[in-house]
């Protein structure tokens, strides 16, 4: 069948605008399951089985409902650019068609749409949706901003996301497999020290222990651990109420360290390329 070209528009600026992935948006038809291929650069690695069964189950006695979205291929093959999860439960739900969007795109839009798919529907882990969040910046040039905009999220939800990316694998591990929750890892999150970090997250499988008391073991690993003993244990509150202050203004996580004599050292977070160029400007703007 032959589709329409150019049903992305403005392309890749109407992608970082757009609210919705706007279904109407090219060629409606029904295709052979054998025709698509699915997608090599899927974001999603993980897919639950027993969801997947319910899913598969419930199409078998409705359909697919929603239309899967496919690029034509030049060898007359269909990729599928959004949709893994309904695709694969209607193999499972023995489907021999299933109903299509076929839209015209580059490489770099139906990465940009998969990723966009995979993180509005929210059924990525935790770990799966800061890195597809962190490529959408630092691949695609989406700030924050953008980015929370586009998938129907708030700046302060990217943000806190786009910082369990500093979990150490272990404890990363940890949170994609559920055995601890987004609660517990943001909690985690302000332990400095790797090994206390680590040793919190094992008591926290090992014991059960709610998020509360996560935080209550931060804080004292705050106190008494390796990274305290860095920062001295008496410092002048003036250095905490600056944290807190320049945190507020930069809307991330800022670290002050006193050096010898009245001197000392600034550590400012921040997401790849594209944030630390928007950080920058942010600083600029301070002067």
């Amino acid at each position: 069948m032959a589709a329409r070209k150019g049903g992305l528009g403005k392309g890749f600026e109407a992608l970082m605008q757009s609210n919705t992935m706007d279904d109407e948006l090219g060629d409606k038809a029904t295709l052979s399951i054998n025709d698509i291929e699915p997608n090599r650069g899927q974001p999603r690695k993980t897919f639950d089985e027993e969801s997947l069964s319910e899913l598969a189950d419930s199409i078998r006695e409705h359909g697919v409902l929603q239309p899967l979205l496919v690029r034509p291929m030049p060898d007359g093959s269909y990729r599928l650019v959004a949709g893994e999860r309904r695709f694969r439960a209607a193999r499972l739900a023995g489907l021999t068609e299933v109903p299509v969007t076929v839209r015209e795109m580059t490489d770099e839009e139906e990465s940009i749409f998969a990723l966009i798919e995979n993180l509005q529907r929210e059924n990525l882990n935790a770990v799966e949706e800061a890195e597809g969040l962190k490529t959408l910046i630092d691949t695609f040039g989406f700030t924050q901003e953008q980015a929370a905009q586009r998938i129907g999220k708030s700046r302060t939800a990217v943000t806190n996301s786009l910082r369990l990316l500093n979990l150490p694998d272990s404890v990363s591990a940890l949170l994609k497999d559920g055995k601890i929750s987004m609660g517990h890892a943001r909690a985690l999150l302000s332990v400095e020290n790797e090994a206390d970090m680590k040793n919190i997250a094992d008591m926290i499988v090992k014991n059960g222990i709610s998020v509360r008391e996560t935080e209550r073991l931060a804080k004292k690993a705050g106190k008494t651990g390796t990274a305290a003993v860095k920062r001295k244990k008496k410092r002048d509150t003036f250095y905490d109420e600056a944290e807190l202050a320049l945190s507020g203004v930069l809307a991330r996580k800022v670290r002050i360290y006193n050096g010898k004599g009245s001197g000392g050292s600034i550590e400012i977070e921040f997401f790849g390329k594209e944030d630390l160029k928007k950080l920058a400007k942010q600083l600029e703007a301070l002067e």
